[in-house]
């Protein structure tokens, strides 16, 4: 085979896992971009819940020890 054609064909190889493994990347990074958005959510969600209970939270609170 020529040495032309045999560098051809591996940089052709390389390019094929390179874009491979960009693509698996950017799904993982997706995923992870999903999971935190989910995170901030379920923290606002928390957060107005506590909002919610802290009006008369600790009013009747005896802490005599």
């Amino acid at each position: 085979m020529d040495t032309a054609l045999v560098g051809a064909v591996m940089a052709s190889k390389t390019e094929q896992l390179q874009t491979a493994i960009a693509a698996r990347l950017m799904k993982m990074n997706a995923g992870n971009e999903q999971a935190f958005v989910q995170l901030i959510d379920a923290a606002s969600q928390n957060a107005a819940k506590l909002a919610n209970a802290a009006t008369g939270l600790g009013q009747n609170l005896d802490i005599q020890v």
